[in-house]
């Protein structure tokens, strides 16, 4: 494909179909894949992912805000969406554009039971997050009002692991699952009625798989910065040499001064800052990038639509490609380097970059 964009991302469809598969490979066939597309698709695109993964024939879509489920509703999707934190004022939006969501505290239940409209609902519980979610204590309370709200169609049952990435606490997650699943057992015995089960996210399923329940909720896998090697990143973040310098020794280079030179270098500018997501932490040799098969180094600090590299050690043009994160460069190893996590390095990335996706 043929663009204008100098700074593009480039997301590999294929590598998410793979992604996909390997992670399905490790549940039973008839548990039930939820793909999590929230926050842009954790800045890959929603909507293309999210066509793809309904080709690949997830259960469901599950994102953050009414919002993102109304854009991707708008856009073609047509597979079950579900809103993780649907709010109190996004009612008739959400039942105009046939949302599912998921309920986590009276407020919301008590808003949702005094309605008539015919509504797919998912409980969640609190196992350990303390984060959204009811208490073991109040499961009664929900069913009693669940039986008296027949318009309330209750599909599922959930929770989230806070820590199924650390196997070294294994202990607590395996708490959180035992906790889970004396919930969900109850739940289903006082509600006379079977209902889908999901509290494994990526993590989850690569460790603790066994606890698979029915569903599964698949996120930072799908784009391939799971911790797992079998696993391939989606996408590369490229751009460009926009200019290059020569400078003395003793000259700065940036805002603040904050880098001096101690000889004399060639600097390369590239378009890309931290209104584009770039994080300024990655300034003054913190950060590199790959130019012509040559890590450089990042001088001075990140400004708003651009950054600096020491191009000294190699031979570059300008118009040469900068990879800032890709085959060479992965974006775990970014987000280690500044004391982050991959979910950051990707959801950050603004909108205004532009995503080309190929298969």
């Amino acid at each position: 494909m043929q663009t204008a964009n100098e700074t593009i991302l480039s997301v590999d469809l294929k590598k998410l179909e793979y992604n996909f598969n390997y992670l399905k490979s490790k549940i039973s066939p008839s548990t039930k894949i939820i793909a999590v597309v929230k926050a842009f698709a954790y800045g890959h695109g929603d909507i293309a992912i999210s066509k793809k993964l309904e080709k690949l024939g997830i259960y469901a879509l599950w994102v953050t805000d009414f919002e993102e489920g109304v854009l991707l509703r708008k856009s073609g999707v047509k597979s079950k969406i579900i809103v993780a934190n649907p709010g109190i004022k996004s009612y008739n939006k959400i039942i105009k554009h046939n949302l599912d969501v998921v309920i986590y505290n009276n407020r919301l239940l008590d808003l949702y039971c005094s309605k008539k409209n015919m509504i797919n609902v998912h409980i969640k519980f609190n196992t350990g997050m303390n984060r959204y979610g009811f208490e073991k204590k109040e499961l009664d309370n929900i069913i009693d009002k669940l039986k008296t709200a027949t318009h309330l169609n209750v599909l599922s049952i959930c929770s989230h692991l806070a820590s199924a990435d650390k196997v070294e606490k294994k202990e607590f997650t395996e708490k959180q699952l035992f906790k889970f699943q004396k919930i969900a057992s109850k739940f289903e015995l006082q509600l006379e009625k079977s209902i889908l089960k999901h509290i494994l996210n990526s993590h989850g399923v690569i460790n603790f798989h066994k606890y698979q329940f029915n569903l599964v909720r698949l996120g930072i896998g799908l784009y391939g910065s799971a911790k797992d090697k079998n696993l391939k990143p989606i996408s590369s973040l490229k751009s460009v040499i926009t200019q290059n310098r020569s400078i003395k020794a003793g000259q700065p280079i940036g805002y603040g001064r904050s880098f001096i030179a101690k000889k004399n270098m060639t600097i390369s500018m590239v378009p890309v800052g931290y209104a584009d997501g770039l994080n300024r932490k990655l300034s003054n040799g913190v950060g590199q990038v790959i130019i012509n098969g040559k890590i450089c180094s990042i001088v001075g600090k990140i400004s708003m639509g651009n950054f600096t590299v020491d191009t000294t050690h190699i031979i570059s043009n300008e118009g040469d490609v900068v990879e800032i994160f890709g085959e060479n460069l992965s974006v775990s190893s970014i987000a280690k380097s500044i004391n982050t996590i991959p979910y950051e390095i990707y959801s950050i990335l603004n909108r205004r970059i532009k995503r080309v996706y190929s298969e």
